[in-house]
């Protein structure tokens, strides 16, 4: 069977030298919500091992190397809402505060640096 996968990553970032900066900050959130990680790595394998566990709670058929195009949405969203809402939502209203303030004019709170800034964004 041919592999239908689309080779554009929706993952990419629009400034590509913001992905260590991005990494961390998803981190910190994580972090922040209670997920113990150290790093964008083991955040990223805690959250590719419960997606499977979510996937066989609800029955849905789940093909652990990521691609499950071939689902419908629905099922996806599914799966995938249930695990990594709570910190994309989060990091959507810290951005979007981090802009509102930006076009106050007003100094942001802290900056993040890179995969090591040890305080918060």
């Amino acid at each position: 069977m041919a592999d239908n996968r689309n080779n554009n990553n929706n993952n990419d970032y629009l400034v590509p030298q913001s992905a260590p900066a991005m990494q961390s900050f998803k981190v910190q959130v994580a972090r922040e919500i209670g997920w113990n990680v150290a790093n964008d790595q083991q955040l990223q394998q805690q959250i590719d091992a419960l997606r499977g566990q979510v996937a066989q709670r609800k029955g849905i058929p789940f093909n652990p190397d990521g691609y499950n195009g071939d689902l419908p949405s629905r099922l996806n969203g599914s799966i995938g809402g249930s695990i990594g809402g709570r910190i994309g939502g989060q990091m959507v209203k810290r951005m979007i505060a981090l802009a509102e303030q930006q076009i106050a004019g007003a100094p942001s709170p802290t900056a993040v640096t890179g995969p090591d800034s040890p305080g918060p964004v």
